[in-house]
């Protein structure tokens, strides 16, 4: 079974800078697209960062217009990782962010890890 753990949460304050990585297991096909989410309190899920894969190839990366310019992802299929690099934090960046992998019509997602920006 595919299984997707998350892990680079946790508090800084405002400006500052967190690495996300979300590291995969079991088989997975060589198209996919890896993708974060966040949800924060009271607020509906939503999409952060999208990335796809073919074999080895990078393929199209694409971003909220909320965080454009700030984060950044990027994948390591060689280890099965991929990563959310995020700048210039703001305290509405707080939430609960979640690691999604899609192929072959199959959707995966981690537990997720919390992200606090404190002003």
């Amino acid at each position: 079974q595919v299984q997707l753990v998350e892990s680079g949460g946790g508090l800084v304050q405002a400006g500052g800078s967190l690495r996300l990585s979300c590291a995969t297991s079991g088989s997975i096909r060589v198209f996919n697209v890896m993708a974060w989410y966040r949800q924060a309190p009271g607020n509906q899920r939503e999409l952060v960062a999208a990335i796809t894969s073919v074999g080895n190839s990078v393929g199209n990366t694409n971003y909220a217009d909320s965080v454009k310019g700030r984060f950044s992802i990027s994948r390591d299929n060689a280890k099965n990782t991929v990563y959310l690099q995020m700048n210039s934090l703001k305290p509405e960046d707080s939430a609960v962010y979640y690691c999604n992998l899609k192929f072959s019509g199959l959707t995966y997602w981690g537990q997720g890890t919390q992200v606090t920006v404190s002003s």
